[in-house]
């Protein structure tokens, strides 16, 4: 019969050869349920990978990713702004209203909101609009508000406004880049 800690002690290892591949491929979701299943004794338990929550989730993420790079510079990093950026998209997509309006080639989406809505529609609109254009070659403006943004996506129409204002702001694999590059302190735009 083994010792009881020699399972134990398995998993352990287990864990310290596979964190660096896990952090690697970028699934610190991953490596956290097998950092959890080591610490609770849990091999072969079945655990969630999602830690409860979206914003929770990229933060822990970006965290993962900032504490596995050697190059990390620690004086610069700066999770709150990353946070107050997660709060922006938060309301962006659940609190702020829109209308559309639309065009022969596209859409105007006027997207407003009341208090702190109003602070992240006109901080997230107007920084999307490159991007936007940049990942569909699509002609993309924004304009500010009193009371929000007014965006402009013309191109193709009905792509446009099949996916709708909350769609058209989602296009573009640059999200993630984007938090990293706030997380370390960097210009985001």
């Amino acid at each position: 019969m083994r010792p009881h800690s020699a399972p134990s002690s398995r998993r352990s290892r287990l864990f310290l050869l596979a964190l660096p591949l896990c952090l690697y491929l970028g699934l610190p979701a991953w490596a956290q349920t097998a950092h959890d299943h080591a610490a609770h004794g849990m091999s072969g338990a079945a655990l969630p990978v999602e830690p409860g929550q979206g914003a929770f989730a990229a933060l822990a993420e970006i965290v993962a990713l900032l504490r596995a790079d050697p190059q990390t510079d620690w004086s610069r990093v700066d999770i709150k702004a990353l946070r107050n950026h997660l709060v922006d998209m938060e309301l962006l997509t659940l609190e702020a209203k829109v209308s559309r309006d639309r065009l022969d080639d596209g859409m105007v989406f006027t997207v407003t909101g009341s208090g702190r809505v109003v602070e992240a529609i006109r901080t997230m609109v107007p920084a999307h609009a490159p991007f936007i254009t940049a990942e569909t070659g699509w002609a993309a403006s924004a304009r500010l508000l009193d009371n929000g943004a007014e965006l402009r996506v013309t191109g193709d129409a009905a792509q446009i406004r099949a996916l709708g204002f909350h769609g058209v702001m989602t296009l573009g694999a640059h999200h993630q880049a984007h938090h990293l590059a706030i997380a370390r302190g960097e210009a985001p735009h």
